[in-house]
């Protein structure tokens, strides 16, 4: 197992920022402000042939009450006790600050391996503070710069070095291969591109899907408990919550097991309507919580169930069908409701009204704080994945339009009228159908509408996102 090193240190010193270059993209939010990190967030470093885990952390704060702060900083001690080596990022511009001198001895008196880093060295901006640090005690201080890149060559060898100095210099060396994220973000559906010799896909059964474990968004408005039902999952409180509204800003990736089989839980901040938005940092996580559903196999929609189903939910749910993601409703807080049998009515009742394009989405009655329907949850995650890859042969969608067009003929268009001739499935991860039409900007939405309820009827596509894409079948005879 790679050795783990945990990125601490006061807020804004550039620790999100070297996390990114370790990492070697962009992950984690970055801003002047101060703060803008709260939950740990891990990944897989790279650095000259080394390979390692990587834990970015919120800015270590003096304080020991239940305010967020004090949640923040237990989060920091956590991933400090999880890793290895620590890498204490202090900014040498400013120079060492009396919070680099608490937190420093604090990180002493933990025994904790530790590389002290001058961050913000380019050039001769810090070399005052450089200086400064070696009066922390922590040995040595390691002049980088981690928005421009440099100091990497003296940060990859005090990294060896400290592996080296606890027997873990093994695990450390190695060739850097594709990381395990980057191979889960690459395009899920390249392996839905097999056609047979005539050009029609061949059929894929479930067997046969890329073996990844299934990546699960948790999205919904701020304060929906997103946070509270992932640690509920894992049983541990690996994510901050808390009763303030918008404490998540990172998306973070969190694994998990259930039952044997492996999942990515993929915690997001709230997201409200666009228009209320102007704090570029919200900003911000709002484009990484996006970012989050384009990269999820299934998000689950959490709803406050003790209110009214919200038009911003509704929006959230019309952003994942676009994006082409599978969908759970988890109708959260459910233990507090105190008519359920209205409860249900009403919100199927709203997504019937408002949703038909996700006709039959499951909606999941539950509880992240007190544990209860999680299993029921990630039942209906699994079934919705396995709809969302459904592969239907050429040959049975095409006995099945047959019966379609006889049943309800398309229009009549200039006094002709519009013949479908061909019909097949030219992707999954969302099922989607190509269509052969005679004259294809003349088929009406109304026909589209009409083919898609029959297919989600006649074969089980309930609740995921159905595409539809018109072609016109050349004519072999036509001159070029």
């Amino acid at each position: 197992m790679p050795v783990t090193f945990a990125i601490v240190g006061r807020p804004n010193v550039g620790k999100s920022t070297l996390f990114n270059r370790l990492i070697g993209r962009q992950h984690a939010i970055v801003d002047d402000q101060p703060g803008v990190t709260r939950d740990r967030r891990e990944g897989q470093g790279y650095l000259a042939g080394l390979r390692f885990n990587v834990i970015d952390t919120a800015g270590l704060e003096e304080a020991n009450d239940s305010s967020l702060e004090a949640r923040m900083r237990r989060q920091t001690e956590m991933a400090i006790q999880d890793a290895d080596i620590t890498l204490m990022v202090v900014d040498a511009k400013a120079g060492v600050t009396p919070g680099d001198k608490f937190f420093a001895s604090e990180i002493r008196k933990s025994g904790a391996r530790v590389v002290l880093l001058a961050n913000k060295c380019e050039g001769k901006a810090g070399m005052s503070g450089l200086s400064e640090a070696w009066s922390l005690g922590l040995g040595e201080p390691v002049p980088i710069s981690a928005a421009h890149g440099e100091g990497l060559v003296d940060l990859h060898d005090a990294m060896l070095a400290a592996a080296e100095a606890i027997g873990l210099d093994d695990v450390l060396a190695g060739e850097a291969d594709v990381a395990e994220n980057d191979l889960a973000f690459a395009d899920d559906d390249l392996q839905d591109e097999k056609l047979d010799a005539g050009g029609a896909p061949i059929e894929v059964w479930q067997d046969d899907l890329v073996s990844q474990p299934m990546r699960i968004a948790i999205v919904g408005r701020p304060n929906m408990g997103k946070s509270t039902l992932i640690n509920s999952l894992i049983n541990e409180d690996r994510l901050l919550t808390g009763p303030e509204a918008g404490i998540t800003r990172d998306s973070i990736e969190v694994p998990f097991e259930w039952n044997g089989k492996p999942y990515r839980l993929v915690d997001t901040a709230g997201m409200r309507r666009r228009a209320r938005i102007s704090d570029k940092v919200e900003k911000l996580m709002v484009y990484d919580a996006l970012r989050a559903i384009q990269y999820a196999h299934i998000c689950v929609l959490l709803i406050d169930a003790t209110e009214e189903l919200h038009k911003q939910d509704l929006s959230i749910a019309r952003l994942i069908e676009d994006e082409g993601r599978a969908i759970v409703i988890g109708a959260n807080k459910w233990d507090a409701v105190r008519d359920k049998q209205a409860a249900s009515a009403r919100i199927s009742d709203r997504l019937q009204a408002s949703l038909a394009q996700l006709r039959g989405v499951p909606v999941v009655q539950m509880s992240g704080l007190h544990k209860k329907g999680l299993g029921k949850l990630l039942d209906a995650a699994d079934e919705m994945y396995g709809i969302w890859n459904t592969r239907i042969s050429t040959g049975r969608l095409n006995r099945w339009l047959e019966v379609m067009l006889e049943t309800h003929p398309p229009p009549l268009v200039d006094g002709r009228r519009l013949r479908i001739r061909y019909m097949t499935q030219i992707k999954t991860r969302p099922p989607t159908f190509a269509l052969f039409v005679s004259r294809p900007a003349d088929l009406p939405e109304s026909y589209l509408r009409y083919l898609t309820s029959g297919l989600r009827a006649d074969f089980g596509l309930r609740g995921v996102p159905i595409r539809m894409v018109m072609r016109k079948r050349e004519n072999p005879f036509a001159p070029s």
